[in-house]
């Protein structure tokens, strides 16, 4: 197993990098920085015979505050595979043990004030009833994007309005039309083929001729 520990921390906000640093050393895993994946941000893999070791991926793109969430909720599934051993075929990857463990890695980050203000007051929130996934917490998500670097021309699908022209990362172009609950009813413009894009996606906007 190898991890680069001290390259792990020094992408963590400073406030929080010695709480993580204990984290990682009683629970020790592989934790490997990976291109961007558009599905997740963050994957935690149990032992196997094979490879028989902790193992936890982010995506290369997040900002501090994202990537501190993000890993501490991977170490939420380690800790929960550690402490419900015996029990993981019975154990949903989202559950109730996952929640609970995901509080409570989250609450002396919350108690001790050692992130910005509002990302702290967005992890409160999220810790009364965390979400399968950062990326499907609206609120959170929201926040922890205003601390990416410039943003990169990148806008959320939710933030432009109907009528809309935007490109998505794979390159395919969408006129928004309206919204469906957490999803956007989108007409590829190629095509003129109907696709429910999620509020939260991560696209470019592309003027209008």
């Amino acid at each position: 197993m190898a991890t680069d520990l001290a390259g792990v921390m020094a992408r963590l906000p400073e406030g929080v990098s010695n709480y993580v640093n204990e984290l990682c050393q009683q629970y020790p895993a592989e934790v490997r920085i990976v291109p961007r994946r558009a599905t997740k941000l963050g994957d935690y893999r149990p032992p196997t015979p094979a490879v028989p070791w902790h193992r936890i991926t982010l995506n290369d793109d997040l900002n501090p505050q994202a990537f501190c969430v993000t890993l501490l909720h991977e170490i939420a599934h380690l800790t929960t595979h550690v402490e419900h051993a015996g029990r993981h075929r019975r154990l949903r990857p989202h559950g109730r043990e996952w929640q609970q463990q995901f509080a409570s890695l989250l609450q002396p980050v919350i108690e001790k004030s050692l992130l910005p203000e509002d990302v702290v007051a967005a992890l409160n929130r999220a810790a009364l009833r965390p979400r399968a996934a950062t990326c499907s917490d609206r609120q959170l998500l929201l926040v922890l994007s205003r601390y990416d670097a410039g943003g990169g021309g990148f806008c959320r699908v939710e933030e432009l309005c109907p009528g809309s022209l935007f490109e998505t990362e794979s390159g395919r172009r969408f006129l928004l039309g309206n919204r469906l609950r957490s999803r956007y009813r989108c007409i590829e413009s190629t095509t003129g083929v109907e696709y429910r894009v999620h509020g939260l996606a991560r696209v470019t906007r592309v003027e209008l001729d």
